[in-house]
């Protein structure tokens, strides 16, 4: 058969129908295993375990031999007790040990723990679809002297597995029910419909409607429902197809916005990096700015700081230079003073010598006065030469003519007349050589 042909709830349902005819045959295969031989016995044991791994059977110790018996009952157990010939139990109880005498005694042990059903509904809703409804049930033994009379405890493997058995399919089919009254839609989201009608079904069978004789003496702990699963790939991908439509448009709505805020937000930090960007470049320019103002004043300050250097030492240069000028200008005065005082000095030796030269020439004068007239000839003729040479060379020659006269006193006439032209030369010659020679102090009279 193609996959497009077969039945997946068809095959559920048949795989879960035999299952419970399983769990239904296995104490009826140990009944029957009673009267057949040990191995017969250890292959239908071998069975019921394969059919049932978990063993839910009370650990009850027998001590004694024969018929002095002692069974002895944990504590979480409940326990009945009959004896042969006696219409009522002998022991009925929670944790009741009791004397055994297997001739004649019989007793039936039952967990007093709660127990959970597992529960795997397979229902179909209103819109014909196929669901998988997954809850459990937990309840317990209230009154075990209403439950062992009406329920079957004789599983000594599992005690329980029988009601855990009859009860879940008596919940499957309150699910059943119930789902098939309910939409697709509403068995997804809503499960508290299901859970109420579960629990009330459940509670009127094991617990009656009011009236405890009528129940079989449980309680129903609790009823959950824990998912409910859309049997067809398809309508489950349908069914979310709207959903994930919408989160996709939420998703798609949320991405478009996250990225507007995220655009939003890059460009309002890119404008405020560039911002920032920009306000360090003024910053930096103002700093730079700043500097170079900082730096062009030292520069005019040390600029300043030089001229005034400079002007300082030009003054001091100057002031040393006038200093200098001042004390050349007073060493020249001092030696043009100096040259002053020698040439007042030279003259006034001049003038000294001058003088004693004239008071000379008067007492040679008085003298030559009071000589003859012949003596003074002969020695100016004496002398003529000596005065020559220290004569200034004429710049021009002027001839003197003598004229003789007689002899005796004319001739003594005659010398003085020479003597007296010679003199009239030299004062002639000197005339002419004063012109061009340095002017002499005059002499002191």
């Amino acid at each position: 058969m193609s996959d497009e042909m077969r039945n997946d709830y068809m095959e559920q349902v048949k795989a879960n129908q035999q299952r419970v005819e399983g769990d239904l045959r296995v104490k009826r295969a140990l009944r029957s295993s009673s009267a057949e031989p040990a191995p017969q016995q250890a292959a239908v044991r071998q069975r019921v375990e394969l059919a049932q791994p978990a063993s839910n059977a009370v650990e009850v110790r027998i001590t004694g031999m024969w018929r002095w018996k002692t069974v002895v009952v944990p504590p979480n157990a409940h326990v009945v007790h009959t004896r042969r010939g006696r219409a009522e139990p002998v022991h009925l109880g929670l944790g009741v040990s009791f004397r055994f005498n297997p001739a004649t005694d019989s007793f039936l042990v039952v967990p007093g723990t709660m127990q959970t059903i597992m529960i795997n509904a397979y229902s179909i809703c209103r819109e014909l679809q196929g669901l998988l409804v997954q809850g459990y049930v937990q309840w317990i033994v209230a009154d075990f002297a209403t439950a062992y009379k009406k329920l079957d405890f004789s599983d000594v493997e599992d005690p329980m597995r029988v009601v855990n058995v009859q009860l879940r399919e008596q919940a499957e089919a309150a699910i059943k029910d119930k789902v098939a009254t309910m939409g697709i839609d509403e068995v997804l989201s809503d499960k508290q419909p299901i859970i109420e009608e579960l629990t009330a079904r459940l509670r009127a069978v094991a617990e009656g409607s009011g009236d405890s004789a009528q129940g079989l003496g449980l309680r129903i702990v609790t009823v959950q429902i824990k998912e409910a699963v859309v049997s067809s790939k398809r309508v489950w991908e349908n069914l979310q197809k709207p959903f994930r439509a919408e989160r996709a448009r939420v998703a798609r709505l949320a991405e478009l916005e996250t990225e507007a805020v995220i655009a939003s937000r890059e460009h309002a930090t890119e404008q405020e990096r560039e911002t920032a960007r920009l306000e360090a470049e003024s910053a930096l320019a103002a700093l730079r700015g700043k500097k170079e103002a900082e730096a062009f004043d030292r520069e005019q300050t040390e600029a300043v700081r030089r001229t005034e250097l400079h002007k300082e030492r030009v003054t001091r240069e100057a002031e040393v230079t006038r200093l200098r000028a001042k004390e050349e200008a007073e060493q020249r005065r001092a030696e043009l003073e100096a040259t002053l005082a020698e040439r007042e000095l030279a003259r006034a030796a001049d003038n000294r010598q001058a003088e004693a030269e004239l008071r000379l020439s008067e007492a040679r004068q008085r003298i030559a006065n009071e000589i003859s007239a012949g003596a003074l000839s002969a020695r100016a003729l004496e002398k003529l030469p000596a005065i020559a040479e220290k004569l200034p060379r004429p710049a021009e020659l002027r001839t003197i003519s003598i004229n003789s006269g007689g002899a005796g006193g004319a001739h003594d006439a005659s010398l003085a007349g020479v003597v007296a032209q010679v003199m009239a030369v030299v004062e002639g010659v000197r005339d002419g050589f004063g012109s061009s020679a340095a002017p002499r102090a005059p002499s002191k009279p």
